[in-house]
């Protein structure tokens, strides 16, 4: 096992900018709001205005939640534990994990790669997104970043975190030979996952294996 990474220092897990965050935060209320729009629409042709506008409001707000909740959500990591805030921040310790598994998703051709972490107690789950890939190129997570994750992975023994840490060390040792994107690990497991499923887990064995057959 590695040494526990110091608990001073702090290291941001989301690899957006103030105005990415402004651009979706944008586009998201304006699509709550034309959704809303066109509920309310609906039902005000059936039932008069006071319907129109409640199934507006119950349609919109929710939304709206949504929207605001994701443009406040942010994660770092903090020695080995992970602190997520939205409308308060909670801590997860990656060494105390009862379950991880690697999470795929695709939307629309766009697929992602992130951890489910699973620290075994209500509200104490949280998902870090290691990649998002379009075609042959994408974002990844920064190398410190990775390597700060591995560390603290290598330290969990319940859920056997050493096999994704392991994965993220064949990531890091691929971008250090200047490996193209579709070239490294992360890409490649990403590639494995049917098409056409918008979310799949890929347990610890799945992953044993994966890393077991890398190059």
């Amino acid at each position: 096992m590695t040494e526990p990474e110091s608990e001073s220092e702090t290291i941001p897990l989301h690899g957006d900018t103030p105005e990415l965050r402004r651009r979706r935060g944008v586009s998201g209320v304006i699509g709550a709001l034309l959704v809303a729009a066109a509920f309310g629409g609906v039902a005000g042709l059936l039932g008069g205005q006071v319907a129109g506008l409640v199934a507006a409001a119950v349609t919109g707000l929710p939304l709206l939640y949504v929207v605001a909740f994701n443009i406040r959500r942010r994660l770092w990591l903090q020695g080995t534990e992970v602190l997520v805030r939205t409308w308060r921040t909670r801590r997860v310790d990656l060494v105390a994990a009862k379950r991880i598994d690697l999470l795929l998703t695709d939307v629309r051709g766009t697929r992602s790669v992130g951890l489910l972490v699973d620290a075994g107690q209500r509200g104490r789950s949280v998902k870090l997104d290691l990649a998002v890939y379009a075609g042959t190129g994408g974002r990844e997570l920064g190398i410190v970043a990775l390597r700060k994750l591995a560390n603290a992975l290598m330290n969990n023994v319940e859920a056997n975190g050493i096999v994704f840490g392991e994965l993220l060390v064949a990531q890091l040792r691929s971008e250090a030979r200047g490996d193209a994107a579709a070239d490294r690990p992360l890409y490649r497991i990403a590639s494995v996952a049917p098409s056409g499923k918008l979310a799949q887990r890929f347990t610890m064995e799945t992953v044993s294996r994966f890393v077991a057959a890398l190059d």
